[in-house]
């Protein structure tokens, strides 16, 4: 995957969340839909358990099940970022992760450009806020978790605390950790890419 000769450098903003989360991040311009998928996951701190759909103006894009098929939904792994960007979804990318809490990203392309001989690729570039727990509820449960373990009194303070731990802090977000997460990313063997490890651990 750090193998390119062009690179977009893409600003990644978790929809309808308060504090904002957002990350910026350079991918290969040919990135195939399952693997920026899997970038994605790393970059704003997700746990890939959930299924995913990418969509642009053109259509829409996700893990193909055999056994509940979408004539309208073709498969990421068969698309690339440079084909999205063809048809026009440089300004309207959208990437849904998890259709139950229903986690809405806006993807822009804020630029394509020759890659860097010394760079690898994918790479973060900055991050602002933390990605909320999984099973939080979405953006509405988001918020109520906040106001929760912010507020002693709160009714569900306990079972938010108990439940997460005490120390969540949405403005923290541990870069050098999702640096290390994105080096091991790129060193998979090439036969395994876009394979077993782009699959949720499990549906919803």
């Amino acid at each position: 995957m750090n193998k390119a000769s062009e690179i977009a450098r893409l600003k990644i903003t978790l929809d309808h969340v308060k504090p904002p989360v957002v990350r910026r991040v350079e991918v290969p311009a040919d990135i195939r839909l399952d693997d920026l998928h899997l970038v994605i996951q790393i970059v704003m701190g997700w746990e890939n358990y959930h299924l995913y759909e990418f969509r642009t103006r053109g259509g829409r894009w996700s893990l193909i099940d055999p056994d509940f098929a979408d004539a309208d939904v073709r498969s990421a792994s068969k698309a690339t970022l440079a084909e999205l960007l063809k048809q026009g979804g440089a300004k309207g990318i959208k990437y849904t992760y998890d259709f139950g809490d229903g986690w809405e990203h806006t993807v822009k392309v804020e630029a394509v450009s020759p890659a860097a001989a010394d760079a690898t690729y994918p790479r973060l570039l900055d991050a602002k806020g933390a990605c909320p727990p999984e099973d939080v509820g979405g953006p509405w449960g988001y918020a109520e978790y906040l106001e929760a373990i912010a507020d002693p009194d709160h009714e569900r303070h306990e079972e938010f605390i108990e439940w997460r731990g005490p120390r969540f802090d949405p403005t923290r977000v541990n870069e050098a950790a999702v640096r290390k997460q994105l080096e091991r990313l790129t060193k998979r063997p090439a036969s395994r890419k876009g394979k077993a490890s782009s699959k949720p651990k499990h549906a919803g």
